[in-house]
């Protein structure tokens, strides 16, 4: 093996040839904006953007600090030549990898077969959108020539990572932005990955309900007093609960909405690979219509495990100061006051949300993705960071939009004993909402709820990109 890798990589690494050096030439000047002789990370950025050539929010930080030898945080145009022959050496071992017949390229059916060498299942059809995207020629297959540069400015370093581009960028993107969870390739189980991106999934998850918990105690308490006074205007509800518990009050209720991140997240994933298996027919390919339902079943069986978690939330996030000293405290009082039921109230109308939310967030964000992947991307596999944000944005509005009214139901359930209201059945509740509020009822509190997308899932997508690097991922 070491004898091969001598006789096929060292006679190219040897010297740089003219042709290889004129090539490295031209790339650098067009990235060195200023002629400073030098490239930092502004300028390769906005490199990386010109060509639609950024793979993800840091691959301009990955390049640079791989280029970069010397750490000052430039790459001088030796470095960014030896760069490019190192990764070019890189490339040409994933693309042999893949090329299993050793025919001089790559085709459907390779991209298929090492894709479910690392336990993804993808078609035929999947495949070819994956060569199409860096086929120049219209042959429907990969030479050398079209990998090395489409792949010149691509940060992997290994076919593992190529693979995982292509999952994240082809497939249904799940796990960072729908309610369905990511599937961890046989690889990343082996090797222990996967534990790590679930922490960090979980680190940016509870950064973002962090900075975006004032939003959600106002939605709550705008769908909780509604009935009282048809004065709950915004700014009016915001005066109101600085002014009773002080600006902290904005944030009662967060620390059980993330101290229920971990069981719920590994409630998830367990049952979404046992619905998976269960749906799969003996191992047989498993679709996009399947890998739904096993997430909604998925959704349900977390929801379901973990809902006393919500009762507490929404009561602590309701409660007034002084009125529980904490979680415990918050438990206790329910349960001897109201009952082991009370843990459970609204679980109907919480279980019923589940399947408008993820099938509109699911099918809109597809939609909206494959639509500019059609028409704006220009054999780019890769929507951009900002097309998949815009994406993610308008499939969660649509899905709030569908399950919103189901989720007021939830929470007027949860709290009825708080208000004094006497338990009514949900077909009740309905009814006396529109009688008294209108069609307009069933959406009390929805402005803070979409006014907390945008910053929840820009914010959300920083913090996992800037906990990915620090955990050992990309």
């Amino acid at each position: 093996m070491l004898r091969w890798l001598r006789g096929f990589v060292l006679p190219e690494a040897a010297c740089l040839s003219e042709e290889d050096r004129f090539r490295y030439q031209i790339l650098f000047e067009d990235l060195d904006r200023n002629g400073d002789g030098v490239v930092d990370i502004v300028e390769l950025k906005e490199g990386l953007n010109y060509w639609s050539s950024s793979f993800g929010m840091s691959s301009e930080q990955e390049i640079l600090k791989a280029a970069d030898s010397n750490a000052d945080s430039k790459i001088s145009f030796e470095e960014f030549a030896q760069y490019l022959e190192d990764h070019e050496l890189k490339m040409k071992l994933a693309f042999h990898s893949l090329d299993k017949n050793g025919d001089g390229v790559i085709d459907a059916s390779e991209v298929v077969d090492a894709m479910k060498a690392l336990g993804i299942d993808i078609s035929e059809a999947e495949a070819k959108n994956v060569i199409k995207s860096m086929d120049s020629d219209d042959t429907m297959t990969l030479d050398w020539d079209e990998w090395k540069y489409y792949f010149l400015l691509h940060p992997a370093t290994n076919i593992n990572q190529i693979i995982r581009f292509w999952k994240r960028s082809m497939m249904v993107d799940i796990g960072e932005s729908l309610a369905i969870p990511d599937e961890f390739t046989a690889h990343e189980k082996r090797t222990g990955i996967w534990w790590k991106r679930l922490v960090a999934a979980g680190i940016a998850s509870a950064v973002a309900r962090t900075f975006t918990a004032p939003f959600d105690r106002l939605k709550i308490m705008m769908q909780v007093y509604s009935l009282q006074t048809r004065r709950m205007r915004l700014i009016s509800v915001f005066r109101q609960l600085v002014k009773e518990g002080g600006f902290l009050s904005l944030w009662r209720g967060n620390g059980m909405n993330i101290f229920k991140i971990a069981p719920e997240t590994a409630i998830k994933i367990g049952s979404y690979e046992q619905y998976k298996k269960w749906l799969s027919f003996d191992g047989a390919n498993i679709g996009i219509l399947e890998r739904f339902i096993a997430g909604s079943l998925a959704g349900a069986t977390a929801q379901t495990c973990i809902y006393p978690m919500e009762v507490v939330k929404t009561r602590l996030t309701v409660g007034k100061t002084g009125e529980y000293s904490g979680v415990i405290d918050c438990c206790m009082k329910l349960f001897r006051k109201e009952g082991f039921q009370t843990f459970f109230k609204g679980y109907v109308p919480n279980m019923l949300g589940i399947v408008p939310y993820t099938s509109l967030d699911l099918a809109v964000y597809e939609l909206l993705k494959n639509y500019w992947l059609e028409h704006f991307a220009q054999k780019s596999v890769n929507p951009g960071i900002m097309i998949l944000l815009a994406c993610s944005t308008l499939s969660h509005t649509c899905g709030q939009l569908a399950s919103f009214p189901l989720h007021l139901l939830r929470t007027r359930m949860q709290v009825e004993a708080m208000v004094d209201k006497e338990k009514l059945p949900m077909t009740e509740l309905i009814h006396e909402i529109y009688n008294k509020e209108g069609k307009k009822g069933f959406f009390r509190g929805f402005t803070p709820s979409i006014l907390k997308v945008i910053p929840a899932i820009g914010i959300g997508c920083v913090a996992h990109e800037t906990v990915k690097p620090l955990l050992g991922i990309i």
